[in-house]
């Protein structure tokens, strides 16, 4: 398992009955989480002090109750700054477990010995996008949200990148990728993070299951000669690891390069224990070419 550990401003922690205790920077917050099935004692006093309580409805959805919780407020992540706030379905804007996918793009764009373009496809409020633009690449970031782009461009400039060479596109993931085809333009890494299940900005249905391995095959003819990595994320149950792995090691096979996958997770930091948080895939290059 890949575990996001190097966190300042947020911890999980502690889990159960359905739940997780999560710390925001200095708010404390109670979730829902389908993975916590055990029903262990809740003895950490933020159960009871909590500054805001997600509630699952029964008949799907939830709402909030707030205590104590501006509207919005500020994380960090080592040089990143990311804005936060509730909304719709218990989200708060930001993947915590991303990170530890976050510091691998970075670390492989800073190594790279030459320059990198990556796109990032359901690019959400830009986590993955800004790491990427930290580490000096160039990037593409594309949502079907007007909403999340603004969103992302909000972290940005948070984050000192306003004027990093970032490309903020609303558009339809499949349906840029295939113009991208029929423009002829090619990138060194791709990054994707599709929902289970969504629409695109014209009503387009998205259904991970039909949906994933061709837009993976669509995005190996936008590659350039030399990729360096292409990262698939999942947070659908049906999508193991090892199903992300074979449809990378499938469609990557022309390129010289590696397969991993693995489990995110996020350490819980009452009782040691490292909370799953999806699924990711990795495909990267074995070799750095130089230009």
């Amino acid at each position: 398992m890949w575990i996001a550990d190097q966190w300042n401003d947020y911890e999980v922690i502690d889990c159960s009955k359905g739940e997780k205790l999560e710390r925001w920077g200095s708010y404390l917050l109670v979730r829902p989480d389908p993975q916590v099935i055990w029903d262990t004692p809740k003895t950490q006093k933020g159960w009871k002090k909590m500054n805001a309580h997600y509630h699952r409805s029964k008949k799907g959805g939830g709402e909030w109750e707030f205590f104590d919780l501006p509207e919005q407020w500020a994380i960090h992540y080592k040089h990143l700054t990311f804005q936060l706030k509730p909304f719709s379905f218990k989200h708060t804007g930001l993947f915590p477990e991303q990170a530890a996918n976050w510091d691998w793009c970075s670390n492989l764009i800073q190594n790279a010995g030459r320059p990198i373009k990556v796109l990032n496809l359901f690019a959400y409020t830009g986590g993955a996008t800004l790491a990427a633009a930290a580490a000096g690449a160039s990037v593409t970031h594309v949502d079907a949200s007007k909403g999340m782009v603004a969103w992302a461009k909000e972290n940005a400039a948070a984050s000192g990148l306003s004027d990093a060479p970032i490309r903020w596109l609303v558009d339809d993931c499949v349906k840029f990728v295939e113009r991208e085809i029929r423009r002829g333009n090619h990138y060194d890494a791709i990054i994707m993070d599709p929902p289970s299940y969504g629409r695109g900005p014209k009503g387009e249905i998205w259904k991970i299951e039909d949906a994933i391995h061709p837009l993976v095959k669509l995005c190996t003819q936008i590659l350039s000669d030399h990729p360096l990595f292409f990262l698939i994320n999942s947070y659908t149950t049906g999508l193991q690891p090892a199903v992300l792995a074979y449809m990378l090691g499938t469609e990557m096979k022309r390129f010289c390069g590696t397969v991993d996958a693995q489990e995110v997770g996020l350490p819980v930091s009452s009782n040691g224990l490292v909370l799953p948080c999806g699924a990711s895939g990795r495909w990267q290059s074995d070799t750095t070419v130089h230009n």
